[in-house]
C-alpha cells in the first residue's frame, strides 16, 4: 500500500510567494527594437515571405521590385534593398541556418547584378 506524502508549507514560504508575484504590464511598443524597425521605419514594403524564397535571383528581383515601387524609402532603390537584406541577415543572427545564410549572401551578389553595380 503506497503512502501519500503530505507537504507542509510554512507561513513564511507562502508569504514570500505572495510578495514575489509581479503584475505583468502590457507594453504599448513592441518588445524588440528590430520588430519596431520593421513595422514603423521608412523602409520598404516587402512582399511577404521574400526571404524564404529558394532562389537568390528571385529574392533579389523581389527586393528590387519593392525598392523601385516603394514610396517610403529615403535613399536610392539599391541602397534600400541592400540594407533590408542586410538587416534581415543581421537580425536573424546565429539562428539563421547556414543554407539560408549562403542563399541570402548570394542574393546580395544578384542584387548588385540586377542594379548594374558589379
Amino acid at each position: 500500500m503506497a503512502h501519500a506524502r503530505k507537504t507542509t508549507h510554512s507561513r513564511k514560504t507562502a508569504a514570500r510567494r505572495k510578495t514575489s508575484v509581479r503584475k505583468s504590464t502590457k507594453r504599448a511598443t513592441p518588445k524588440r527594437w528590430s520588430q519596431r524597425v520593421t513595422k514603423e521605419s521608412d523602409a520598404l514594403d516587402l512582399k511577404r515571405g521574400v526571404f524564404k524564397l529558394t532562389s537568390p535571383r528571385k529574392i533579389a528581383a523581389s527586393l528590387k521590385r519593392s525598392a523601385e515601387h516603394s514610396s517610403r524609402r529615403k535613399t536610392g532603390a539599391y541602397c534600400s534593398a541592400l540594407s533590408m537584406l542586410t538587416f534581415y541577415i543581421n537580425r536573424a543572427g546565429k539562428t539563421l541556418p547556414k543554407t539560408q545564410r549562403t542563399r541570402l549572401e548570394k542574393a546580395k551578389v544578384e542584387l548588385k547584378r540586377a542594379f548594374g553595380r558589379e
